[in-house]
Formats: C-alpha cells, structure tokens, sequence
C-alpha cells in the first residue's frame, strides 16, 4: 500500500468518525461489551501503570482502566471522538486521563513512555498496523502489555472475503478485519509475541449497525441483498438472522515486549 493510499485512508477515517462521534459514546456493543473486563484483568495491574489507548475512540476502555492505573493517555486521531472522551470522563469523575490528537503509526512519545498500550475496535482501520506496532513496541517499557481487542475474521479465504467486503461496504474507512493468526504474526514480528486469550460474538442489529456510521441507502440495500442472498456458508459464519440480527466476531490478545 502506498503512503498516498494510506493518507487518503487516514483522511476517510477523520472524517468518518468526525459524524460519527457521537453515536459511539452510546452504541452499547462500544459502551458496554464484556471484553472491557476481560481487557482489565488482561492487563494484571498493579495500581501506578501508566497506560495509552491508542485509537481511544469514545474512550470506553481509556476509561475502563483509569480507576486501576495511575495514569490514561488516550489517543485518537479524530478530535471529535476525544471531545466525547473528555465529556464522559468528567461525567465520572476521572480526572487522571488527559486526551492527546494523534496517529497511532507515529506516536508522540519518548521511547519506554508506557507500562501498557492498549486497542480496542480501532485497528480494523489501521493502514499499516505493522507500522502502529512497532509503535507500541517501542513506547512500552520492557516487559510493558500490549491488550488489543477487535474484530477478526475467519481463516477461510471466502468467508475473509465475504466479511471485509461486507465491512467495506457499511464503512468506507474500514481497512480489514485481520485473522487471529495474522495478528499473532504481526505482533510477533514487533517484539510483542503473544497470545489469543478470548474469541467470542458480538451480537449486533442491522438498522443500529449502518445509523451509526450513517451507511448511504444504496450501500445499505447492497447489504440486505448480501445479507438475504449471500453464500449460505457466509450467513450461517455471520449469523445472519430474518429478522436483522447477526454476529461478528471478538478477538482479545496480550503480547509483551521481552
């Protein structure tokens, strides 16, 4: 992919997420999940760890962690998304999470700034996650976490197919939803070797689904056609219900830089 690709990308994502701030701050699936616990305990916490969650989005896990650690950075390369992020955590009373604008493959800090750095539903949008990697890698001190949490798709290359078709269609700034054997490679390539901890679904609705990242109508009806019609293998992978109900699916990893 080249560097003008990967802008172009880069500048999609700003301002899809810019309209859409806002409903990420309330989507349950973001607001709620269960792998917000799962990433905390992930995480083994001692109480002082200074954390970044890059790509922080509405801040949901930035704000997960922040009653654990000493301190949160939350980092996003939408100011529309930290504006929510700093609204919520006032709401709370959080007042050891600061907010910074910033690009995950570049990060503004010294190298060993971090004990953690942790991702959730972000890196689906990553041009280059190899690039952001590193990245982690090098702002983690040694020994430091890595705790991502995301979308994975399947290793079927139909079904892989089928899902990131169907996610680019909805999205015009997903890049891809990775394997968990891709992300395990690429983490290990990194200096964060690792592990898959969880995988489990993420019951979703259609009408919910495409509102929030305000799908135009003509991609909404190629996504019911997909959705009624598909290859019946991708249906039943997504468990695509009649009544617009269907399931993606989670993927929790830790890796450590040694």
């Amino acid at each position: 992919m080249s560097e003008e690709t990967r802008a172009d990308i880069k500048k999609s994502v700003q301002q899809q997420f810019e309209q859409a701030a806002a409903s990420y701050r309330i989507s349950p699936v973001h607001a709620q999940g269960p792998d917000l616990a799962w990433m905390v305990e992930a995480a083994a916490l001692q109480g002082q760890e200074r954390v970044l969650d890059a790509g922080c989005g509405a801040g949901h896990a930035a704000l997960a962690f922040a009653p654990h650690v000493g301190q949160v950075v939350a980092l996003d390369f939408s100011p529309a998304m930290l504006v929510q992020t700093q609204d919520l955590a006032r709401e709370r009373g959080i007042t050891n999470l600061e907010t910074r604008l910033g690009d995950v493959e570049a990060l503004p800090f010294p190298d060993g700034s971090f004990h953690c750095v942790i991702s959730r539903y972000s890196a689906h949008h990553w041009p280059n996650p190899r690039r952001a990697l590193a990245e982690f890698a090098r702002v983690l001190v040694p020994g430091g976490r890595f705790i991502l949490s995301d979308t994975v798709s399947f290793p079927e290359p139909a079904l892989d197919t089928f899902l990131n078709g169907v996610e680019l269609l909805r999205d015009v700034s997903h890049v891809r939803d990775h394997t968990p054997a891709q992300w395990l490679a690429m983490m290990e390539e990194a200096g964060l070797p690792g592990e898959l901890l969880r995988r489990w679904e993420i019951p979703l609705r259609f009408e919910p689904w495409v509102a929030r990242q305000s799908t135009p109508e003509p991609a909404v009806a190629g996504l019911r056609w997909l959705f009624a019609h598909g290859p019946e293998e991708a249906r039943a992978a997504l468990r695509i219900q009649e009544d617009g109900q269907f399931a993606l699916q989670g993927g929790l990893f830790r890796g450590v830089k040694g």
